[in-house]
């Protein structure tokens, strides 16, 4: 579980957290919010002093997060306001610090914008059952047949002509198409999922 929430001595003002440019890196995480209930979560944008997430549960402004994202690790702070897709919060940090995490976020936005390949942090495995029902935002279902799954996303192959950035839901599970390949799609998860339910029996 998240480590609780604690007061630290300094925050960043809405003012600091303008100062740097967000950079369009998707990270999967979990945060915890002051109830000390934890979520998954997904970063749109980010910078050294704010990050925009994706969240199934909205922090309200002026509240304490903790969120643990994927190679940037602890990062705390406050709820500065909320969005449709979930919240945006300042990141407080060390100047020490925030210049580490300036490096990382640097080559992690490199990474994606000269498509080098992806870390694959999560196992893919196959599904006993690979037949799936993809679902598109006009509520038109598809039949679909998955190649594999992740905690992170799923292959699968389907007749329809999607484009990169087509939202759907694979089953019950929203996801987003991230890429093509020849003779199917890439789709990451809005939320990863939990470490758990991931097995060859795994229905989406």
């Amino acid at each position: 579980m998240l480590s609780a929430l604690q007061t630290p001595g300094t925050s960043a003002s809405p003012v600091e957290r303008r100062r740097h440019h967000r950079m369009k890196v998707v990270l999967l995480g979990r945060y915890m919010l002051p109830n000390r209930m934890e979520y998954p979560c997904q970063t749109i944008d980010i910078s050294p002093g704010g990050v925009h997430l994706a969240a199934p549960a909205k922090a309200r402004p002026g509240e304490r997060v903790i969120a643990y994202l994927d190679h940037l690790g602890r990062i705390e702070g406050t709820c500065v306001r909320t969005t449709m897709e979930g919240f945006a919060m300042t990141i407080t940090a060390t100047s020490r610090k925030r210049e580490k995490f300036t490096a990382q976020l640097t080559w992690l936005a490199n990474r994606e914008e000269l498509g080098l390949p992806e870390d694959r942090r999560y196992d893919r495995v196959v599904p006993r059952n690979p037949r799936s029902i993809l679902t598109l935002e006009d509520e038109s279902e598809h039949v679909a047949r998955i190649i594999d799954i992740s905690l992170s996303g799923a292959a699968f192959s389907s007749d329809l002509d999607l484009p990169v950035g087509t939202p759907l839901r694979i089953g019950s599970t929203p996801a987003l198409i991230v890429r093509r390949f020849d003779g199917g799609y890439a789709a990451q998860f809005r939320f990863p999922l939990s470490a758990d339910l991931l097995d060859e029996n795994l229905e989406l």
